[in-house]
């Protein structure tokens, strides 16, 4: 059986369907829906050239890559390739071939650094071995049972903070900008990210759609966000947290992990029975917020690195 690599098709319903299929079972702890694989390609930044790619078995899609250029990093040349095959389906050379694609193409756009996530067991970690990466940091998922699990109770609001749901912001949302441009300069990562393009943000952030405004949760201080966690879901039964944080000026007083607080019981009372996130092994910091919350551990990635030329 042949196995073959090619674009994914904008607009395309059984392309998208067919890649978010493969991303959930391959790494099910990150939320992905065929709508989400559908918007990205449709809204990606023409700097990023996001190229992503699928590698087909007898017309069935098989594996997967999402391809591009780190576009709001201000360091150039910085481009990625994350590439997942279906579980069973390993070891046809669909992800080998994805790889020599992907890498044509970022080269072919400037790239002289090439980052992808692997997933942490040895056979992932050989193939990105063999191939001249090298690992760098790792990052953790987390899962959380919303169903069955005992939250911490909603703490009483210090004195002049206030809490609100990011849809409290729908008509003028630039504030919880600034402050995920603020948070984000200090987000533990391989690639460093400024967020400077307000419409990119919007684009690729606060207007996608598996975020959800009103379980996105913001403290606020004389009408200023000041922390908040960020919420996505799956539109049936998972949440996610895709970004927790507070302003540098408001930092040690416990809001971001008030907000969070907020957001989680906010979700089970909405019906969502599983909560996941992500975060890098070196935040300390988030890590034991989360595991106050009652996360546990499922899986591990590490991130590779490529020098190229």
């Amino acid at each position: 059986m042949t196995v073959t690599v090619r674009d994914l098709r904008q607009g395309h319903r059984a392309d998208a369907e067919g890649f978010a299929r493969v991303r959930q079972l391959a790494l099910p702890y990150f939320l992905m829906t065929a709508d989400s694989v559908a918007y990205d390609l449709a809204h990606a930044h023409p700097d990023a050239h996001f190229r992503p790619l699928v590698a087909e078995e007898d017309g069935e899609i098989i594996a997967t890559a999402q391809v591009g250029i780190a576009h709001d990093s201000p360091r150039p040349g910085q481009g990625y390739l994350n590439v997942y095959t279906t579980p069973e389906r390993t070891g046809r050379g669909a992800g080998a071939l994805l790889v020599r694609v992907a890498e044509e193409h970022l080269a072919a756009h400037g790239a002289t650094k090439l980052f992808a996530w692997v997933l942490d067991e040895p056979g992932n970690r050989a193939f990105a071995e063999r191939r001249g990466y090298r690992a760098s940091r790792s990052a953790h998922f987390l899962r959380l049972d919303l169903a069955h699990g005992a939250l911490p109770p909603r703490a009483e609001l210090p004195p002049g903070v206030e809490l609100r749901t990011g849809a409290d912001f729908a008509d003028d949302p630039r504030p919880l900008f600034e402050l995920d441009a603020e948070a984000m300069l200090d987000e533990p990562s391989d690639i460093s990210y400024e967020f400077t393009d307000y419409q990119a943000w919007l684009d690729e952030g606060w207007n996608h759609p598996l975020t959800s405004h009103d379980l996105t949760s913001v403290a606020v201080v004389e009408g200023r966000p000041v922390a908040f966690s960020v919420a996505r879901t799956d539109g049936g039964t998972r949440y996610g947290t895709v970004m927790t944080g507070t302003a540098r000026a408001f930092r040690g007083r416990g809001l971001a992990k008030l907000a969070k607080n907020d957001s989680l019981h906010r979700a089970r009372a909405a019906g969502y029975t599983e909560g996941f996130t992500g975060n890098d092994s070196g935040n300390g910091p988030m890590l034991a917020i989360n595991k106050w919350f009652g996360y546990d551990l499922c899986a591990t990635e590490v991130r590779y690195v490529r020098e190229l030329g």
